[in-house]
C-alpha cells in the first residue's frame, strides 16, 4: 500500500450514466461551474455563491482529514437534444445492426478454424448492414416515388385533386422531382449522419487489436475505425444505386430501351461494386492490413469515393429526367422489395449457423465459469440480434408506407411484398400474446412463493437485521431487479423468436403460391394496426425528444445504450461517446498524476462504470507502476457483470476483468443494491448465507479468483464481500452529517450512502474512518434456521 504523505489529496472524478445527469447532481452541489472541457464534453465541480470552483467535502481517513476534490465528466449532450440527435432513434435498425457485431464470440488467438468462421460472420454482417441500407431507401422510394408520384399525381387520378391541379401533373419533371428528391434527401441526411464525429482533446486511440479475439483488459478493443469514409461511401453508392434502378424495372428486370438500358446498366454496376467493395473491406479497425481490404482502401481515398458520389447522384438525376412521363407502375419495386427482404433473411440464417461452431470454440474460454458469468445464448446472441434489426427494418418501412396510403387514399396500391410484412407482424403480435400470458401467469406464481420463503433471500435478512420492517419492502425489490437481471436477454430471445415464426409463416405462404385462408385474415389487420402503432409511436417519441429534451430522456435512454459502440458493421449509426470521453477520462486523469501526492479515483455509474473501466484500462496500459497504484476505481450500479460480460464477451470477458482486479487490487470498489435492476454484483458471484455468514465467490486482491473471506458489515450497514459493497435498501440511519433519502432507492442517490465515502477512501488506498453506527450491529445476526442458501 502506497503510505500517504503530508500533501496527499483525493481527486474523484465522477461519470454519470444513462438517461443523462444535471451536473449539480452529479458533483452532489446547489451549483456547479465547467472548469474544462470542449462544451460538449464538460468536466464541472461544484461552484460558490460567485460561480467559483469550489473544493470537496474532506475525506475522512488516515486518523485525519485529507482534502478531496470533486470533479463530474458530463456527456448526457452527446445522445440528447435538439431535432438532430433525437431523430437519431430512426436509424435503430442500423444501431442494432452494428451492436451485433460486438456480440460476436471471441476468436481464440491461433485457432485458424475460428478465424475464418470470425472473418465469415464479420463479412456476413456488413452484408447485411448495406442490405438494410438499400432496404430503407427502397421504402422511402415506395413512399415518395411510386405512392406519391406515379399513383397519386398519376394524369386523371381523384388523389389530391383538389390540391395539385391537371396541369402541374402533365408538367415535365415535376412528378419524378416530387418522387426522387424526397429520398435523395434521406440519403444526405444519412450521410451526414455518418459523417457526424466527436472531436477527441486528448492522446489518440491506443494501437488496435485484431478484431474479434480476447481481449486482455475490458475494452482496450474499442477504437476509433479508420475505414469508416470508406465504408460510408459504399452504403450511399448502394444506395443511390438501388433508387436509380427502381424507375427502369429494379435490378433484375429492364423496361425500356436506348438510355433507360445504359442507365440500368451503370446503376447495376455501381450496385456491384459498393456491395463487393463492402465485402472485401474484411478489418475496419486496420489491426490486419495484409488482407485484400487494403486495396480497397487504396482504391477508394477521398476523390475516388467524392467521384463514386457524384457519380451516383448524376445517375439518380438523370434516371429522372429520362423519365417522361413516368410509367403508370413500377414494377421494380416488388422485386426489389423482395429480393432485399430475402437476402437479409437468408443472411440472418447463414449468421445462425456460421455462430454455432464458433460460439463453440470460444466456449472452450468459459467453460469452467459458472452459468451465471456465461454469455448470454453461449455465444449465439449476435443471431437474434441481427434478426431484430432486419425485422424492425422491413416493419418501419412498411408502416410507414401503409400510414402514407391511409393519408392519402385506399385506392393506392402498395408493393405485393407488403402484405407477408403485415402477416408477419400480426402473427409475431397473436404469438407475443399467447407466449406472454402463460409466462407472466407462472412469473406471478413463482414471485409470490418467493415472497413467502425468506430463505431464498436470506441476504435481505442480514441487511436489514436491525429493522425487520423493512424485510418484506426489500425483498419485493430484490425480487423485482433480480427478475429483470436474469431474464431480460431471454425477453429479447423470446421477441425475436416470435417475429422469426412469423417471418417463417410469411416465407411458407409465399413458397407454397397459397394465399391466406380466412382465419389470417385478422393477423393481416393485426399487424397493420401494430406497423402503425410502432411507426406512430416512433414519431411522436422522436418529436417530444426534441422538443423538449428532459421529457425524452427514455429515448436517450436507448442512445445511451447503442450509441457506446464504434462503427463497425454498419457505417450509418450515431457517433460513439466511448472515443470520446475515455481518451479524455484518461487524459484528465493523467493531468492530476502529476502532482505527486495527489490520488485520482474513477467513479462511474452504470453505463458510467463502463466508461471508467474502458479508461482504466487505457491507464493501466501506459503509466508507469508508481502512478498506477494512484489511481482508484469505484463502480456504482454497474452492468458489467450481468449484461455486458455476457451479451459482449469479446469486449469483456471473465478474463478481463479479472485482470482488472488484479492490476488496482484493493483500489477498486463496487457499490451494489439488491434491488438495482441496472446494476448488481461486479466482483463476486455464488454468494450464499451460511450459519449467519454472507459467502461467496470472486475476484481477490492479487488477481486470482476463489472463495473469499466471509463478508464483513461495515459502520454504515453495508456488507463487503470481497470487492462488492452491498448496500441496505431502504437504506439505514438516518446517519448525523449525511443526507437522508427514505425509500427504496433502487438506481438512485448512490452518493448520499454513508458507505460512499469509506469506497472513494479505499479506492484511494486510505484507511477510512469509522462513521457512527446509529445502533447497527458490530456482528453479523444470525436468522432463525440459518441454512446454506444461493442469494
Amino acid at each position: 500500500m502506497l503510505l500517504p504523505g503530508p500533501d496527499t489529496r483525493v481527486v474523484e472524478l465522477r461519470v454519470h450514466g444513462i438517461m443523462g445527469t444535471m451536473p449539480e447532481t452529479l458533483v452532489s452541489a446547489v451549483a456547479a461551474v465547467d472548469v474544462a472541457g470542449d462544451g460538449v464534453g464538460r468536466i464541472v465541480r461544484p461552484a460558490d455563491r460567485l460561480k467559483r470552483p469550489a473544493p470537496g467535502p474532506v475525506l475522512e481517513a488516515e486518523g485525519r482529514s485529507i482534502p478531496r476534490i470533486v470533479e463530474g465528466y458530463v456527456w448526457r449532450d452527446m445522445t440528447s437534444g435538439g431535432w438532430s440527435k433525437a431523430a437519431w432513434a430512426l436509424l435503430f435498425p442500423f444501431a442494432l445492426a452494428n451492436v451485433a457485431h460486438w456480440m460476436l464470440p471471441p476468436m481464440p488467438r491461433g485457432h485458424r478454424l475460428a478465424a475464418r468462421l470470425g472473418l465469415a460472420n464479420r463479412s456476413l454482417l456488413r452484408l447485411a448492414a448495406v442490405l438494410l441500407t438499400m432496404l430503407l431507401v427502397t421504402q422511402a422510394a415506395v413512399v415518395s416515388l411510386d405512392l406519391l408520384a406515379v399513383q397519386c399525381l398519376a394524369p386523371g387520378s381523384e388523389c389530391l385533386a383538389n390540391s395539385v391541379p391537371g396541369w402541374l401533373r402533365e408538367t415535365y419533371l415535376v412528378r419524378p422531382a416530387i418522387g426522387l428528391l424526397p429520398v435523395l434527401l434521406v440519403i444526405v441526411v444519412l450521410h451526414r449522419i455518418s459523417s457526424v464525429a466527436w472531436q477527441v482533446t486528448a492522446s489518440p486511440n491506443p494501437p488496435p487489436s485484431p478484431p474479434n479475439v480476447a481481449v486482455d483488459l475490458p475494452g482496450t478493443n474499442l477504437v476509433a475505425d479508420p475505414d469508416t469514409p470508406t465504408l460510408r461511401a459504399l452504403h450511399v453508392v448502394a444506395a443511390l444505386a438501388t433508387v436509380a434502378l427502381l424507375p427502369v424495372g429494379g435490378p433484375f428486370q429492364l423496361t425500356g430501351r436506348g438510355v433507360d438500358a445504359a442507365l440500368w446498366a451503370v446503376a447495376l454496376a455501381l450496385l456491384t461494386v459498393a456491395v463487393l467493395g463492402v465485402l472485401v473491406l474484411d478489418d475496419p479497425t486496420g489491426a490486419q492490413p495484409e488482407r485484400m481490404g487494403r486495396w480497397v482502401r487504396t482504391a477508394l481515398g477521398r476523390w475516388p469515393r467524392r467521384v463514386l458520389l457524384g457519380l451516383g447522384v448524376a445517375l439518380v438525376l438523370a434516371v429522372g429526367a429520362a423519365q417522361d412521363p413516368l410509367p403508370g407502375t413500377l414494377v421494380g419495386t416488388n422485386t426489389t422489395v423482395e429480393t432485399l427482404a430475402g437476402a437479409l433473411i437468408g443472411i440472418v440464417v447463414l449468421v445462425g449457423v456460421l455462430l454455432v461452431p464458433a460460439a463453440l470454440i470460444a466456449r472452450r474460454g468459459w467453460r469452467t465459469a459458472p452459468r451465471e458469468l456465461r454469455p448470454w445464448a453461449g455465444g449465439w446472441m449476435s443471431a437474434p440480434v441481427l434478426a431484430m434489426a432486419a425485422l424492425l427494418g422491413a416493419g418501419l418501412g412498411a408502416g410507414l408506407a401503409i400510414a402514407v396510403r391511409r393519408l392519402l387514399g385506399e385506392r393506392l396500391m402498395l408493393p405485393v411484398r407488403y402484405e407477408p410484412i403485415t402477416l408477419l407482424w400480426g402473427a409475431g403480435a397473436a404469438l407475443g400474446v399467447l407466449i406472454a400470458v402463460p409466462i407472466a401467469a407462472v412469473t406471478a406464481v413463482r414471485g409470490w412463493r418467493s415472497a413467502r420463503s425468506r430463505r431464498r433471500f436470506a441476504q435481505v435478512g442480514m441487511l436489514h437485521a436491525t429493522r425487520p420492517a423493512d424485510i418484506p419492502t426489500a425483498m419485493r425489490a430484490w425480487q423485482r431487479a433480480g427478475w429483470q437481471r436474469r431474464h431480460l436477454h431471454h425477453l429479447m430471445l423470446t421477441g425475436a423468436g416470435v417475429l422469426c415464426a412469423g417471418t417463417a409463416i410469411s416465407i411458407f405462404m409465399r413458397i407454397s403460391g397459397s394465399r391466406p385462408p380466412d382465419w389470417m385474415m385478422p393477423l393481416s389487420t393485426v399487424g397493420v394496426l401494430a406497423l402503425g402503432a410502432l411507426v406512430a409511436g416512433l414519431l411522436r417519441t422522436v418529436y417530444n425528444a426534441a422538443r423538449a429534451p428532459d421529457a425524452g430522456r427514455h429515448l436517450g435512454l436507448i442512445a445511451d445504450l447503442v450509441c457506446f459502440w464504434p462503427r463497425e458493421a454498419h457505417p450509418i449509426v450515431p457517433p460513439c461517446y466511448a472515443l470520446k470521453v475515455a481518451p479524455e477520462l484518461a487524459a484528465r486523469t493523467e493531468e492530476h498524476l502529476r502532482e505527486p501526492g495527489t490520488r485520482v479515483v474513477l467513479a462511474g455509474d452504470s453505463q458510467g462504470a463502463v466508461l471508467i473501466a474502458v479508461a482504466a484500462a487505457r491507464l493501466l496500459n501506459s503509466l508507469n507502476e508508481p502512478e498506477r497504484r494512484r489511481i482508484g476505481l469505484i463502480t456504482v450500479g454497474c452492468p458489467l457483470q450481468w449484461a455486458y460480460l455476457r451479451a459482449f464477451p469479446g469486449v469483456v470477458s471473465h478474463q478481463s476483468l479479472a485482470a482488472l482486479a488484479g492490476e488496482l487490487g484493493t483500489r477498486w470498489r463496487a457499490l451494489c443494491r439488491g434491488t438495482d435492476p441496472l446494476g448488481g454484483a461486479v466482483t463476486t458471484w455464488r454468494r450464499q448465507v451460511c450459519d449467519g455468514r454472507l459467502l461467496g465467490v470472486g475476484f481477490r486482491p492479487d488477481g486470482t479468483t476463489g472463495p473469499l473471506p466471509a463478508a464483513r458489515r461495515s459502520p454504515s450497514g453495508a456488507l463487503v464481500l470481497g470487492l462488492d459493497h452491498w448496500l441496505p435498501d431502504p437504506p439505514l440511519g438516518p446517519f448525523p452529517g449525511r443526507r437522508w433519502t427514505p425509500g427504496v432507492q433502487r438506481h438512485r442517490n448512490y452518493t448520499a450512502d454513508p458507505e460512499w465515502d469509506r469506497a472513494v477512501a479505499l479506492a484511494a488506498g486510505l484507511d477510512p474512518a469509522p462513521l457512527p453506527t446509529a445502533g447497527l450491529p458490530t456482528v453479523l445476526p444470525t436468522p432463525r434456521n440459518s441454512t446454506t442458501t444461493e442469494v
